[in-house]
């Protein structure tokens, strides 16, 4: 009888040892799926208020670690996308690589010609529509850099065609993706 209490003992001194391992495994917050992580980033980066046609955000995932990524024409829209990133469950750190954009008239001037110049022309309209069109408008220094998706090699040719017709624009670089 006494050494079955001995056993007894012995087992429930192991198990105690490993309680603690086991409580923090079931505490731990669990590694959300990749795919799952890029759809919330994406989401929280979209519903971004003052994110226009005129901002390119973008982002890099590796592991729980986001890397953040493009220009923007507010320095509250820097800070912003790092503030709601790091509220994603499962982002343990977010590096912000975002640029912000110098303030030009100039180029104020430039983003709003070459804003009238692609999104009038009948073929690109269906690309204005929605809360956030998708063909984005960078400016810097009077170079211009389309960003973006289009459906077509043919829209993206477009809209290099028209932007590359605004004057004053020092170069155009189109880095619109199809598909």
């Amino acid at each position: 009888m006494r050494s079955t209490n001995w056993g007894l003992s012995l087992m429930l001194s192991g198990t105690l040892a490993l309680a603690p391992s086991l409580m923090h495994a079931m505490t731990a917050t669990p590694v959300p799926d990749r795919d799952q992580l890029v759809r919330s980033v994406r989401h929280e980066l979209v519903m971004m208020p003052f994110y226009s046609v005129f901002d390119n955000l973008s982002f890099r995932v590796d592991g729980n670690t986001v890397t953040l990524l493009g220009e923007v024409t507010r320095p509250t829209l820097k800070t912003g996308a790092t503030r709601v990133v790091e509220r994603i469950p499962g982002v343990a750190k977010v590096t912000n690589q975002i640029e912000v954009l110098p303030l030009s008239s100039y180029d104020d001037r430039i983003r709003l010609a070459v804003l009238r110049a692609v999104y009038c022309q009948p073929a690109l309209q269906r690309y204005s529509m929605g809360a956030l069109p998708s063909i984005h408008i960078v400016v810097k220094n009077g170079n211009v850099s389309l960003e973006g998706a289009v459906s077509s090699e043919t829209d993206k040719n477009l809209a290099y065609l028209y932007a590359n017709g605004v004057p004053g624009v020092f170069s155009l670089t189109n880095n619109l993706r199809v598909g």
